[in-house]
């Protein structure tokens, strides 16, 4: 058998909390229940058990450094020793008594939640696909949606009229079975009931025993100014019906939105990019641009470049939240003309010609950095 520390991967000097870390880990994996017929498994289970057992035990342990792990397991203080029980350590340390450890670990355990219990009804989630614009303004919209109602024939007891249910004569109403593997117990839902502790001698004829139906109905609901791609709106009440009494889910909306032709969006910022004539962009003038509440007019400074960027202020999308607008950026991109006359080609010409360097400052800059940069390939 392998060194208590080395069994649990630790070092000598490891502290307290380093050996619980430990041996949880390795519990769990080796836990028999996890792997159900491997003899290999509930011998590993064991020695990481026994090895906890001696380790976490201030006495037992100062024994074990002192004397060695041979001379420690034949004195009947190890994994052979009197009264050493695996599982009972394992339950120790995950609280509980007998089996109920485990199960606790993993959500079961002995305090298993009543079966017959009122139970949430599910949340149900609605992809709607909307214009830019109505995302912009809001709209109400009419959507179809498929869900589980409480059947109105029964109740939602899933029994016929007239009948009830009864008791599980094979679980006893608990909704479990106890079936044990070697020295261990395993707890299983009931097969018979389904794990409800009860049996309907006469289901309902609508629902079938279920207690609910699938429906399909029309909602209206409403979608704010300001939803993008994502937006999720909660309808409350609007999901599945619950079970034995249990309260409804909720509905959530989910938004896609169309792409604008004019618009793109930046979280709560509009871009628009604006053609602009070369005449507009040497010489400046006023150009009309679009936004989502109409019109507006700006101004375009003289000797404005491609991709130059004007702000307004509050003119963005609304914020689905409240709060304000943000803004919206313009991108002005400068048309370079095309298909001229000669008359026109002959205009441009003379005009090219008036140009001196102070009217083209970066095509100097720009042949400045590129005769230097060609000098040093020289």
């Amino acid at each position: 058998m392998a060194d208590y520390y080395e069994t649990l991967g630790i070092s000598k000097g490891a502290s307290a909390d380093e050996i619980k870390k430990a041996y949880r880990k390795l519990a769990v994996k080796y836990h028999p229940d996890k792997n159900p017929g491997n003899k290999e498994a509930e011998e590993k289970f064991k020695e990481v058990s026994a090895a906890y057992e001696t380790l976490s035990n201030p006495d037992k342990r100062r024994q074990y450094d002192q004397f060695g792990h041979d001379a420690y397991t034949r004195s009947g203080g190890g994994a052979g020793g009197a009264g050493f029980n695996a599982q009972d350590i394992f339950s120790q340390f995950f609280g509980g008594g007998g089996f109920g450890g485990f199960e606790d670990l993993f959500g079961g355990g002995s305090r298993r939640a009543n079966p017959n219990a009122p139970q949430q009804g599910e949340d149900l989630r609605y992809a709607v696909e909307i214009d830019f614009e109505d995302a912009m303004y809001g709209v109400d919209k009419k959507i179809n949606v498929s869900r589980y109602e409480t059947c109105e024939k029964c109740s939602g007891s899933g029994c016929a009229g007239g009948t009830g249910k009864k008791t599980c004569s094979r679980c006893g109403g608990s909704g479990t079975l106890n079936i044990s593997q070697g020295f261990f117990s395993v707890r299983q839902p009931c097969p018979n009931c389904s794990g409800t502790g009860q049996i309907i001698d006469k289901p309902c004829s609508s629902c079938h025993g279920q207690g609910r139906v699938k429906t399909s109905a029309p909602l209206q609901i409403h979608i704010p100014a300001g939803v993008d791609n994502g937006t999720q709106i909660r309808v409350p009440g609007k999901g599945s019906s619950g079970l034995r009494g249990g309260g409804p889910g909720d509905l959530y909306v989910v938004m896609r939105v169309r792409p604008s032709a004019v618009f793109e969006r930046e979280e709560n910022d509009l871009l628009c990019e604006v053609p602009i004539p070369f005449a507009v962009a040497a010489a400046g003038g006023e150009i009309d641009v679009p936004t989502i509440s109409g019109k507006a007019k700006i101004r375009v400074p003289a000797g404005t470049q491609s991709y130059a960027m004007l702000r307004l202020k509050g003119k963005g999308a609304p914020s689905v939240r409240g709060g304000g607008r943000g803004d919206l950026r313009i991108r002005l991109i400068v048309e370079t003309p095309s298909g001229l006359s000669k008359e026109q080609l002959e205009l441009l010409e003379k005009f090219n010609a008036s140009l001196t360097e102070k009217n083209n400052r970066r095509q100097k800059e720009f042949a400045e950095r590129a005769k230097n940069f060609l000098r040093g390939e020289d």
